[in-house]
């Protein structure tokens, strides 16, 4: 023992020398009473959004102006990992003037280092401006979209190189697995249990107590399992925390491991992620380097490593049956429950099974302690959820909020409200197995129990916000379809009872709707909730559901009067043009693909309905908008 306390001491000693390195990356409030230092750092977000728009060109320009300016020694580049504010990306900060630049360029390094490095003076231009106010924003606490957000899971996204263990160890990294060994297995489940951590992958089961009932079990073998399987359209958050800190998930990984008595860790992760494959790759390479990974981590007689197990991108395989199969290099099929992994799971053997973002909060509470993160949240859904914020909406990116934070919040104060300032209808929340939550539950709350009672889910973390102009029954259509493509076939409700649900769907959006299909609807969606193996076909129906529960009106519309009230599905739409408004610019008969219009030079055209493709192609193009809907 006396050699593991040795051990934990040198680390400590580690994170002193190296917390220069990275304290000023962090806000004010939160860099303790480390020694100060003179250097300056850049952080550059490198989340999916900012790396498409060229934040690796803004990195290679900035250390180039740096090293003209002569001040390579002394300020340094950092990539870092997602910030979050994608709609404004590139962003940038500089440290420790906690400066937050937006909307930045390869063309603006010179400026930044110029102005900014070497004058002091900031680059205003390039600060986000306030929209209510209207007044320039220099930190990043005074920007809307940071107010309101807790950052546990995220904490060192933006903040540490994802390639540099240092920068981890630096900020506590492995500080919380140095106490899981001081304290003992027991201890650190107790803290979970009591800290009211629940499976951030949707399901919501308590994570300690699904340690403890995997601890229990007797077996020569355990696995721990890492889910990062994240397929649902437009969520992109367990991505951007292996891309931005590896570690955390690792550490977590090894703590839950030498909880109950496991020695392999297994990260299940999309093949079409290579940058978080590529991250994870290098940070285990990383951490078996520094003896953080292997045999006798930190002199304990404890033994672990991790590997990862590419998945083809089968969205059952989230389902964590399937994903075992998979792993297992048998056909992603989920299996009849029980017996549950804790006691039979990979192999056979006993599996602790948790998404990324469970695991990213693990070493915080260790080190902080349950009471901290249970004083987070609501009664019985504690601490943080991360979202990724996505459709019509202005503030597109990536969120980590308390729970208990209500929907209107997260859109209209976070989220900027809706693109084009249109009108906000409806919210679709857990992923395509979600529901579409309307205007007048706004003021719901964010956990788990009321999402469920609204008629959705909390899943994983997409969050898809739609605005005046989207049709629900389209909108339910869209999603059922992605559930009927992805079903593995082995239960007759989900692969037969999905697929009738979406024929109906599309018989409506068709025209050919009749009454009797809004009833058949209900029934068989609650029939296929009711009978399906596993949660992707028990939850599938939800998008019909829910949009039958509160946009009923439009269900109605395209059935018995034959109109899409939002103007989506074609088959219900027909143009034409008023006489009195067209000038007989002919631009519309030009740019028609189908050539379904025609007219003299400055006399009213006409389009012929027969040939028209409904496009829109003339109606966004006509200078006096006088083609319209009939």
């Amino acid at each position: 023992m006396t050699k593991t306390i040795s051990d934990i001491l040198e680390l400590r000693d580690l994170q002193l020398k190296l917390a220069p390195r990275t304290v000023l990356r962090l806000p004010p409030e939160q860099r303790g009473d480390l020694r100060p230092v003179t250097r300056m750092n850049i952080l550059v977000c490198g989340g999916p959004a900012c790396k498409s728009s060229g934040s690796d060109e803004i990195i290679e320009q900035l250390r180039s102006e740096l090293s003209k300016a002569g001040l390579s020694d002394e300020v340094t580049v950092v990539p870092a990992g997602c910030m979050g504010f994608c709609a404004q990306g590139p962003v940038l900060k500089v440290q420790p003037d906690n400066i937050f630049y937006v909307q930045v360029k390869p063309e603006d390094a010179a400026e930044i280092v110029q102005r900014h490095i070497r004058g002091g003076q900031f680059v205003e231009r390039l600060l986000y401006t306030h929209p209510d106010e209207e007044k320039l924003c220099y930190h990043e606490e005074e920007i809307p979209f940071f107010q309101g957000q807790v950052r546990i899971a995220l904490r060192n996204c933006g903040v540490v190189d994802p390639a540099e263990i240092d920068d981890y160890i630096s900020l506590q990294g492995y500080q919380a697995l140095a106490q899981a060994f001081e304290k003992g297995p027991s201890a650190i489940i107790a803290t979970l249990k009591a800290s009211g951590l629940r499976g951030r992958g949707g399901a919501g089961y308590p994570t300690g107590l699904k340690w403890e009932i995997t601890q229990g079990y007797r077996s020569e073998q355990k696995y721990v399992v890492c889910n990062a399987d994240e397929g649902d359209p437009g969520a992109f958050m367990d991505r951007c925390i292996m891309e931005g800190d590896p570690h955390s998930v690792l550490e977590a990984m090894t703590i839950a491991g030498y909880c109950i008595g496991a020695d392999q860790g297994v990260i299940y992760i999309r093949a079409e992620y290579p940058l978080a494959v590529k991250a994870l790759r290098h940070a285990i390479a990383q951490a078996e380097e520094y003896g953080l990974l292997g045999k006798n981590i930190l002199g304990s007689g404890f033994s672990f490593s991790i590997r990862l197990s590419l998945g083809a991108g089968a969205f059952v395989c989230g389902e964590e049956t399937a994903l075992l199969a998979s792993i297992e290099g048998n056909r992603g099929e989920p299996r009849v429950k029980p017996p549950f992994p804790a006691e039979s799971g990979l192999w056979g053997k006993p599996t602790v099974l948790n998404n990324v973002e469970t695991y990213a909060n693990v070493p915080a509470i260790v080190l902080k302690g349950a009471e901290w993160f249970a004083a987070i949240g609501t009664e019985k859904s504690k601490g943080t959820k991360v979202f990724a914020l996505a459709g019509k909406i202005n503030n597109i990116g990536l969120i980590e909020v308390p729970m208990g934070t209500t929907l209107r919040q997260i859109i209209h104060e976070i989220g900027g409200g809706i693109q084009n300032n249109r009108a906000f209808k409806a919210v679709q929340t857990g992923g395509p197995s979600g529901g579409c939550l309307p205007a007048s539950l706004l003021d719901t709350e964010i956990d788990y129990e009321s999402l469920t009672t609204a008629g959705s889910m909390m899943g994983s973390g997409g969050m898809i916000v739609l605005d005046e102009d989207d049709c629900m029954v389209n909108i339910a259509k869209y999603y059922l379809g992605f559930t009927v493509d992805e079903s593995c076939g082995r239960c007759t409700p989900c692969r037969i009872g999905n697929r009738r649900l979406y024929e109906m769907l599309n018989r409506i959006t068709a025209g050919e709707g009749v009454a009797k299909d809004l009833k058949d609807l209900r029934e068989l969606g609650e029939t296929i909730k009711d009978c399906s193996l596993c949660n992707l076909g028990q939850t599938a129906p939800n998008p019909v559901l829910s949009t039958m529960r509160y946009f009923m009106d439009e269900y109605e519309a395209h059935v018995d009067e034959k109109r899409c009230p939002a103007g989506v599905c074609t088959e219900l739409l027909s143009y034409t043009i008023l006489a009195d408004k067209c000038i007989g610019c002919t631009v519309c008969a030009r740019n028609c693909p189908v050539k379904a219009i025609s007219g003299e030079i400055r006399s009213p055209h006409v389009l012929d309905v027969a040939k028209c493709t409904k496009c829109r192609v003339c109606v966004s193009k006509c200078p006096t908008k006088a083609i319209v809907r009939k």
